[in-house]
């Protein structure tokens, strides 16, 4: 920016006007602090930036003018200046290098320049002289592939018609430079060439060419230590968590080198030697060696220094605490080796928000103002005695709790999950549990829920809490696809997660569903060759609204037609017909703790056969009853988000009985299956008689069902997630005589989507194998499944959770404990993909090696590899 004056000649009075402007503006007095252009021919033209303000004099602004190649109006550059007619102001002064500030920041203009043109007594005439900025006519981007041009267009804002400054050129230059050495590209150039667009139009335009060239991804072929003595080169270098050298049978940790996540690894080399007891080891120094294009060396120094063991530790200013107590939590004693790092955590370990610690300690208390501060006293011959000096602080309070971002979700069903009332006493603890209860509902994003501290105030012991939502798309549409049961399975449904069933007579609340509520409703259609189903769903997770009480109903019927063998296709002739309803309860316990929930469920179901023979029993024209109470206990305390948990278990066991009614019916089922066992099934009259005995048997279902399922999450790195998971099921008979009915079966192997009847039948998931191929025909009657699946997250934003996985699993399916093996397993590994998107649910890809032959199917090697979609479930 430049402040001129330009004086231009009116008059032949030009040097007596010159002279009274000198004398006023001592400037030229001093030519060697500025630069002074006297133009005696036409005009005189004075640079005054670097005039003293103290040096100006008062002037009437007279008229203003614009000047220069630009498209704005002179009235609007008039107004983004500042500057207007009658103005009384200082010439040299502040508000001429204001309204040049003003126009500059409008990021508009270029060269800007103001002049005095003349002045008349205490009237000063202006102009402004400038240029507008060239806007972006074409931008041709050379060195990447056509695909990634939008990715590059879209991260550095070159769109057309943005306004081309050198500040865009330098950022965007930065930017790209610093972007494709985050990928491994170290020697990454980028050039940029603007050309002036020349032609009628008045705005300024040019075109751009963006020359980039990555060269080779540079990796890192060795990291050399020296000055190590106490830790070996092997131990340092896995202290490095990003930076790694080349290995090519890593997959999680590529060997690219990025200058950041160096930096903060050297501090991690650091970090082990303090681990370690070596409190004053540093780095002396570190340097990159170039091997050549692809390749670079990195050479690290380190002074060690010597080991230190702790000596005494004293508590000060506790007094809600004792001694004992808190050196029970600290955990650590005098003589072992210091260990800067533990002694951190455990005092307040910022990695782990519900840490044992003893920051929590006071702080799940209602002490949030306190603080703890270990302080080193003494370092005599290594040994380190330290003071952890404590300031309590008065216990706080809330006092208001707010909700802000939930537009769609009503405040009620947000404030019911709250564990952090007004006027109850602070507790981080209680924190931490909103944040997570707030994630499982399945309405906000849970990477996003943030429990903000506002007004606190020490003094009178008070803290206003506020939670920030971001609301996500809580209805689905179900698309789930597979194959089982002899063909393509499909099912179209819709998923309301945040039903309200009170407004739906309410027109207004149609946007398009009435929402809001916490209600889950869900109508699903599922179909294939052979089958199809119904059903609607409801659930009320607050029964009354007092408590968490859930309330749920069911409605289904299904019709399954036979196959016929003979041309591949379904008997619409044959048929099997199911109707079934179901009401549930599940309250959620305080005892052991309030993770645990008790679920309770009574359901029946109608079956009915239309000549519709198959191996299950013999009667193919008759019907059947299930009558059943259902009993389970769970506990689920993973992570805040419920797609992609990173710590915590659940567990669930359930045993679904009905009623045992061989003991009161008066049948002698003892005296039925000595018959049956005697009958000629082959014989017509036989085989007549076989199906009245098993109609009598299956007439009202007696059985007992007991299922058991456990899974485990352990966040292995900030990423990387491992989940093991134990599976386990049998049904039983109350009376051996009559046996085990040929319902509620376990169906083993596949993807887990054969599910299509609703004659209580479970399909198990067991990737590897085909679906259902490690059971019976039939269903087995005991089943167990092993997996452990590592988890790695691509990305969690709102829009989409995308994660990879790679898995071991391994079962089997049993018709009796006679031939139970826990350890003869069907095993499988493989690699897969989830994608999480809100209006879809979840989608997937598995590709599994089933290593065990299938022997039912004759193979007798390894059963090689299968892929499984998977639309709408988790595993």
């Amino acid at each position: 920016m430049k402040l001129l004056l330009n004086i231009k000649k009116e008059n032949d009075d030009l040097g007596k006007q010159v002279n009274n402007l000198a004398n006023n503006l001592p400037l030229i007095k001093f030519l060697k602090h500025c630069t002074v252009l006297l133009l005696f021919v036409s005009s005189i033209t004075i640079q005054a930036q670097d005039l003293p303000y103290s040096n100006g004099k008062k002037y009437i602004l007279g008229d203003i003018s614009v000047s220069g190649n630009t498209s704005f109006s002179e009235q609007t550059i008039i107004t983004y200046s500042g500057l207007s007619k009658g103005k009384e102001m200082a010439i040299p002064g502040e508000d001429i290098g204001d309204a040049i500030k003003k126009l500059w920041n409008s990021k508009l203009f270029s060269d800007i320049e103001v002049y005095i043109t003349h002045i008349e007594g205490d009237v000063a005439y202006l102009e402004i002289r400038l240029s507008d900025l060239p806007q972006l006519n074409e931008l041709k981007i050379n060195g990447v592939k056509k695909g990634k041009v939008e990715g590059v267009i879209k991260d550095t804002k070159l769109n057309k018609g943005v306004k081309v400054t050198e500040n865009l050129l330098t950022t965007t230059k930065n930017f790209l430079t610093k972007k494709y050495k985050k990928e491994g590209y170290l020697n990454s150039k980028v050039h940029i060439n603007t050309i002036e667009v020349k032609d009628s139009t008045p705005t300024a335009r040019v075109n751009m060419v963006l020359n980039i060239d990555k060269g080779e991804k540079v990796k890192i072929k060795d990291i050399v230590f020296t000055g190590n003595e106490v830790l070996s080169d092997k131990q340092l270098r896995k202290s490095m968590k990003s930076t790694k050298k080349i290995n090519r049978i890593r997959i999680l940790k590529r060997s690219k080198f990025i200058d950041s996540a160096y930096q903060a690894d050297l501090s991690n080399v650091v970090e082990k030697y303090k681990e370690n007891g070596y409190r004053d080891a540093r780095i002396v120094s570190d340097s990159v060696v170039y091997n050549d294009k692809k390749t670079i060396s990195l050479q690290i120094a380190v002074n060690e220094g010597e080991q230190y063991t702790f000596g005494d530790i004293t508590f000060i200013g506790n007094t809600v605490y004792t001694n004992e107590q808190l050196s029970r939590m600290l955990r650590i004693n005098k003589g072992e080796t210091y260990n800067g790092v533990l002694l951190q955590k455990r005092i307040a370990d910022g990695s782990k928000p519900d840490a044992d610690d003893i920051t929590n300690l006071y702080q799940n208390n209602g002490y949030l103002f306190s603080s703890i501060n270990p302080v080193e006293v003494s370092a005599v011959n290594n040994v380190i005695d330290l003071e952890i000096r404590i300031s309590e602080g008065k216990p706080a309070y809330f006092n208001n709790v707010s909700i802000v971002g939930n537009d769609k979700t009503n405040d009620h069903v947000i404030y019911r999950e709250i564990r952090t009332r007004p006027g109850q006493l602070y507790s981080k603890a209680n924190v931490v549990r909103t944040v997570r209860e707030l994630g499982q509902l399945g309405f906000f994003d849970a990477q996003e829920i943030s429990p903000n501290f506002n007004n606190p105030n020490p003094n009178e012991g008070t803290i206003d809490m506020e939670y920030s939502v971001k609301e996500t798309g809580s209805s689905q549409i179900e698309l789930q696809g597979g194959y089982g049961g002899g063909g393509f399975i499909g099912t179209l449904g819709l998923s309301f997660n945040n039903f309200s069933i009170k407004d739906i007579f309410k027109k207004d609340a149609y946007k398009p569903i009435p929402m809001g509520d916490g209600q889950k409703l869900a109508l699903r259609l599922q179909a294939s060759r052979f089958y199809q189903t119904y059903s609607f769903s409801f659930s009320e997770p607050w029964l009354g609204g007092k408590r968490p009480v859930q309330f749920s109903t069911s409605i289904s019927h299904t019709k399954q037609f036979l196959y016929n063998p003979l041309n591949g296709n379904a008997d619409k002739s044959k048929s099997f017909n199911i109707t079934g309803i179901t009401f549930g309860l599940a309250k959620r316990l305080q005892v052991p703790d309030d993770f645990f929930v008790l679920s309770q469920a009574v359901s029946f179901q109608r079956y009915d056969l239309n000549n519709y023979n198959t191996g299950l029993f013999t009667f193919g024209d008759g019907y059947a009853n299930n009558l059943s109470y259902t009993v389970g206990l769970g506990r689920n305390n993973t992570s805040v988000d419920p797609i992609y948990p990173t710590a915590g278990s659940s567990f669930n066991v359930t045993a679904k009985l009905s009623i045992p009614y061989s003991l009161f019916d008066g049948v002698d089922y003892k005296g039925l299956k000595e018959e049956y066992d005697d009958l000629n099934l082959t014989d017509s009259d036989d085989y007549a008689r076989a199906a009245e005995i098993d109609q009598e048997r299956y007439k009202w279902l007696e059985f007992y069902k007991i299922n058991f399922k456990g899974e485990w999450y352990t966040q292995l790195t900030k990423d990387l997630v491992l989940k093991p998971s134990a599976e386990f099921g049998f049904l039983g008979a109350y009376n051996n005589d009559r046996g085990v009915i040929p319902f509620e079966r376990f169906f083993l192997g596949g993807d887990g989507l054969g599910s299509y009847s609703l004659d209580g039948r479970e399909s198990i998931a067991l990737r590897g194998y085909p679906n259902q191929s490690l059971s019976d025909n039939d269903g087995g009657t005991i089943y167990n499944k092993f997996s452990l699946e590592l988890r790695y997250p691509i990305t969690l934003k709102a829009s989409a959770k995308i994660y990879g996985l790679s898995f071991l699993e391994g079962g089997a399916s049993y018709n009796n404990f006679r031939d139970y093996n826990p350890f003869d397993i069907k095993r499988s590994a493989g690699l897969g993909v989830r994608i999480f998107m809100p209006a879809f649910g979840l989608l997937g890809i598995d590709f599994g090696y089933g290593f065990d032959p299938l022997e039912s199917q004759g193979e007798i090697k390894a059963h090689g590899w299968e892929t499984h979609f998977i639309i709408g479930q988790q595993f």
